[in-house]
This record gives structure tokens, C-alpha cells and sequence, in this order.
């Protein structure tokens, strides 16, 4: 979502805030600003609709001190006057926030009666006028205040004019600071400060904090200071960066082999002491939980109900003591997979988080966690996070059958399917115009076609369905025609003969069809425009193999439209609202 950047210390703080911006745009927004207090203790901003490039032509603003924001629009179009940093009508403060104020308008209305005019469409610019009126002399009092009045998710950070501090507060949306000599950094995520500091505070939720160049405080929202957890981030900047690949998107597909190898190495600890299983997530960790819930039954002969985590949270959930909540999240902080952890605790069910941020809000609340070593990833469309989720839905799988997952030479199977990204690119360049796909697999390949749908949908705009290949008689074969090619994923496993059916009905009706297939497959040639071949493994691997032409064949397709692939459009990375 939202990008927030702090910086406070003797350096000028316009091109620190605007290269921290730049780290974050992976995140996805539509506008961005900065805000920095000069030597004379005016506050300037410049925010503009657009890149965060587009701040570099502009006059930069001189002062040591300042923050920065990359704005998702939620409340309000993107524009200028929408965009971050807002500040009160005397411009003595100034402010960012991510999340959603939920009760901005009643608050809105009651700072209108007492004479406020706004200059944004937002529910973030409530808070700075708030803040103004509640301060009597202390910043950190004036948030301790207004903290109270607010509903909703949010984190946010504010300075004064000559105050020489910046006052960050958290409520369910990240916040960390980073610790420097004689500087110091706020930031929504670490990517954005980590070129300057590996010392970092993950802030928790209900906390505000109070850094200047020379000092940092906690304090919880009572105004009680709490002790300072101090942790070191262990990737590099470097794995942060393109290292010549033309987008990230591609860069991580193509470090998905190391990957693997280094998600092999986690260990999984879980005891099997409950009746069932729930996994719960959003997007694409959702279809990583869901070949979860295939494998582990198949595995461990445990039922394994799959769950949506923004439904999760509003059905009635009969969960009980015995039950084993299963998170998945790449970022650790998605709003409803956070949410549904929390509720699962009220319920006293065991939790367990598989996530890749290290000390990410779901990873401190969950009773147990794993985290997958998929490293930094940057591209909004998730790959190789996805990947190292299957790889520990595999591990989990066996653990609990109490058997070691052997993995059978699958990195070098994905090496060699990588390499056939050329024949991808020449296929996608055949497609790319198409409007409408379906996408079709059985049993474990089914959450791959919905993965490819999404991956397609994400990147490209193309409209992309997916179904499980035996519900396609049950309405969505009306969609067939030479119009919309169907994407069918059918490698020569146990429901490779029914597939085959279903791409034989396609065919049937005029429909084109690209398959994934086991090499050596030739038959399948028969009911299908395209075959993508990949490597001949055991049954139950096939899933790992599977996604890596579908991601592929994504990213081609969007190559090929001339899409903006590392940032598309109206997406966030971590999406930490509902």
C-alpha cells in the first residue's frame, strides 16, 4: 500500500525521503510528496500525481528533516491536492499517513463547524488538522490525544515546524524505525532506509514513537515509554536492486531455483496436536494454501479446510481449541489474514504464520511461525514468494505424515523449464492481443490456473477466468470461441485423462488451447493449438513445475502489451487495508 519515509538528521533530507520513496514503489501508488522543514522553520512541499521521478525535477527543498509519502488512493481521486503531506490551515504541521481513518467524516463535519476548510478529498488530512488543534506545546501529547479519536487502520507521522522531531504512531499498518549515527529514519518498510541503517524497530500496534537525530523513544498509547527492541536486518541492499534484468518481476521468476534451495533448509517444527487444519489467506498465498490443502491430505491424511481471509473474519467461524489456523502472507502484515489471526486467538485456536518478513506484525502474533527465504521481493505480482510457500506447504505436508520431503531433483527440473523462456516469449508474442483467456486444471493443478489467471489478470489487464476443468460444462464452456484461447494445465498425472477430456470439448467448439504438458506428451498435440513442455517428475512436484511457464507467459504477454510490469496499475504490494 502506501509508502511512508522519515528522516531527521544532518544531512539534507530532500533526495534521502525521494530515494526512499523510490525503494518503496514496489508497494503500488498513484501520487507522491515530501515535505521538509527549512533552516528557518518553514515548512515545504512539493507532491505531484505521478512517479516519484517526477519529484526530482522538481526544486529541491532545503532543511535536515522532513517525510515523505507514496499515496494508494482510497478516499479521493489521484491528483495534486489528494497527494501526501498534508498540513494544518497555519501550516505548522505536516503529515503522512497509510490506512483508513473509518470515521473521517464525522470527524471531518466537526472540524468544518469550527471554521477548518480542507484542501483534499482524503480521510488522512483529518489528522493533521486534528493534531493542530489539540497541541499546547508538546507533539508527542497533541498524537496521544487525537489517537483516541481515530477508528481504523493506520499508521502515520507528523512533524512541526520548529520542532525538530518527528512523532510516528502505529495502528495495524507497519511502521519501523531505523537507527543511525547522529540520523535517524521512519519508514513503512525497511527497503526504503536499509541503504542507510541495518538497526531497526518493527513498532508494534497501540505504540508512538518520537525520534530525532540524536535519540529515539517508544512510548505505548498511554504515554508509557516502552524498552527499545532493537533488531538487525539480514539482506543487503543489492538484493533489493534489478542486477540488469529489465524488470523484477523477471529477475525474481529467474531466482526462484536459489530459492528453493534455501526454503529445503527451513526447518518445520509443528506439532501434530490438532483435529483439523484452516488455511486462511488472501490472492496469491491463498492459491499456495489451497495446493496446500491438496498435498497435506494426499500427504497426511489431515482435513484441511481453505479459507479467504477477508470472509474468514466476517462468517461464522466454529473454530475451537482444537483447530490449526494457518496464515499465509508474503509481507506478514495483510490487514484481513492479520485480522483472521487475531480472531483466531479469541477463539483460543493454534496459530501457526508462514510468512517472508522477518518480524512482520503476523510473525510476532502468531503462536508459531516459518518463515520462507524467498528474500526481498520487489514486483507487485508475486513469484518467487509463492514458489517458497509451495516448497513449505510440501515440508509441512510431510513433517506431519512424519516423512522427509524429498524435493527429487526438482532445482534442476525448474532450471530447465526456466530455460524454455524464449519459446514463452515467442508464444506470448502470438497472444498478446487477445482480450479474454480461460484458465482450466484439476485437483492440484486447479489453484495453478487460478494463479495464472491472476498472474495474467495482474501484470497484462487482460481478463483472465479460472475453473476447475470439470466445471466448464456447468457454464463457463459458453465463453468458448476463437476468441478466448484457454490456458490448460495438464501434465500426465492421475486426472490427465479427464483433462484431456475437457481440452478435447474445447476443441470441439472452435476453442485455441495452450497446454502445459509432460514432455514426450505427444497426443496432446492433437487437441492443442500450443504445448509448453515441461520436465517429467514425480506426480505430486508437478505443481512447482507448472508455475513457472505460467508465470512466465504472463509476464511475456504484459512484455508484449507494453504494461508498466513492476508497478501495475490500481495494486498495492502489501495491502494492509481491507
Amino acid at each position: 500500500m502506501c509508502g511512508i519515509v522519515g528522516y531527521i538528521g544532518e544531512k539534507e533530507a530532500n533526495d534521502i525521503l525521494i530515494a526512499g520513496l523510490e525503494k518503496l514503489e514496489y508497494r503500488g501508488y498513484d501520487s507522491a510528496g515530501v515535505a521538509v522543514i527549512s533552516k528557518n522553520n518553514i515548512i515545504n512541499i512539493n507532491k505531484k500525481k505521478g512517479r516519484v521521478e517526477i519529484l526530482k525535477n522538481l526544486t529541491p527543498l532545503l532543511g535536515t528533516y522532513g517525510i515523505g509519502h507514496s499515496r494508494w488512493s482510497t478516499h479521493g481521486v489521484p491528483s495534486d491536492r489528494n497527494a501526501h503531506p498534508f498540513t494544518d490551515q497555519s501550516n505548522q504541521f505536516a503529515v503522512v499517513h497509510n490506512g483508513i481513518i473509518e470515521n473521517y467524516l464525522e470527524l471531518k463535519e466537526e472540524l468544518r463547524n469550527e471554521g477548518v476548510e480542507f484542501s483534499s478529498d482524503t480521510d488522512s488530512e483529518v489528522i493533521v488538522h486534528l493534531i493542530a488543534k489539540n497541541y499546547q506545546g508538546d507533539l508527542k501529547e497533541a498524537v496521544l490525544k487525537i489517537i483516541k479519536r481515530l477508528q481504523g487502520a493506520y499508521s502515520f507521522c507528523v512533524i512541526k515546524a520548529d520542532g525538530h522531531e518527528i512523532i510516528g504512531a502505529r495502528n495495524g499498518s507497519p511502521l519501523v524505525i531505523g537507527l543511525g549515527k547522529k540520523e535517524n529514519f521512519f519508514a513503512s518498510d525497511v527497503s526504503a532506509i536499509i541503504e542507510h541503517t541495518r538497526d531497526v524497530i518493527y513498532l508494534n500496534d497501540f505504540q508512538i514513537a518520537r525520534i530525532t537525530k540524536e535519540n529515539v523513544e517508544v512510548f505505548n498509547f498511554q504515554g508509557e515509554e516502552e524498552a527499545l527492541d532493537v533488531r538487525e536486518v539480514n539482506w543487503t541492499l543489492e538484493k533489493a536492486q534489478k542486477q540488469g534484468y529489465k524488470h523484477f518481476m523477471l529477475k525474481e521468476i529467474f531466482e526462484q531455483p536459489e530459492v528453493i534451495k534455501e526454503t529445503l533448509k527451513v526447518p518445520i517444527h509443528v506439532q501434530n496436536n490438532f483435529s483439523r487444519i484452516i488455511m486462511v489467506a488472501c490472492g496469491t498465498a491463498s492459491y499456495a494454501g489451497l495446493v496446500g490443502k491438496y498435498i497435506i491430505e494426499e500427504v497426511a491424511k489431515i482435513h484441511v479446510l481453505y479459507e479467504i481471509a477477508s470472509e474468514f473474519r466476517y462468517k461464522e467461524n466454529l473454530l475451537t481449541q482444537n483447530d490449526l489456523i494457518i496464515v499465509i502472507s508474503q509481507s506478514g502484515e495483510t490487514a484481513d489474514t492479520l485480522a483472521a489471526v487475531r480472531l483466531a486467538k479469541e477463539k483460543g485456536a493454534k496459530t501457526l504464520g508462514i510468512v517472508n518478513v522477518v518480524d512482520s506484525t503476523i510473525a510476532r502474533e502468531v503462536d508459531e511461525r516459518i518463515y520462507t527465504r524467498a528474500g526481498p521481493e520487489i514486483g507487485v505480482a508475486s513469484t518467487k514468494a509463492f514458489i517458497s510457500q509451495l516448497i513449505i506447504m510440501y515440508k509441512l505436508a510431510f513433517h506431519l505424515a512424519g516423512k522427509e520431503f524429498d524435493a527429487n531433483g526438482v532445482v534442476e527440473k525448474i532450471k530447465e523449464t526456466l530455460a524454455k523462456h524464449e519459446e514463452i516469449r515467442t508464444l506470448a508474442q502470438k497472444y498478446y492481443l487477445y482480450q479474454n483467456f480461460l484458465y482450466i486444471g484439476r485437483n492440484r493443478n486447479f489453484p495453478l490456473a487460478l494463479e495464472g489467471a491472476l498472474k495474467l489478470k495482474e501484470i497484462s489487464y487482460i481478463h483472465a477466468e479460472a475453473y476447475p476443468a470439470g466445471e466448464l460444462k456447468h457454464g463457463p464452456i459458453a465463453l468458448v470461441s476463437e476468441e478466448m484461447p484457454t490456458l490448460a494445465v495438464c501434465p500426465r498425472d492421475s486426472v490427465y485423462a479427464k483433462t484431456f477430456s475437457n481440452i478435447e470439448e474445447i476443441k470441439a467448439r472452435e476453442g485455441k488451447v495452450i497446454t502445459i504438458a509432460t514432455e514426450g506428451d505427444q497426443e496432446i498435440k492433437r487437441v492443442s493449438n500450443d504445448v509448453i513442455y515441461i520436465p517429467k517428475v514425480e506426480e505430486i512436484l508437478y505443481p512447482l513445475l507448472c508455475t513457472i511457464p505460467l508465470q512466465l507467459f504472463a509476464y511475456y504477454i504484459a512484455e508484449c502489451r507494453g504494461c508498466d510490469i513492476d508497478h501495475p496499475r490500481n495494486l498495492a504490494k502489501a495491502v494492509s487495508v481491507e
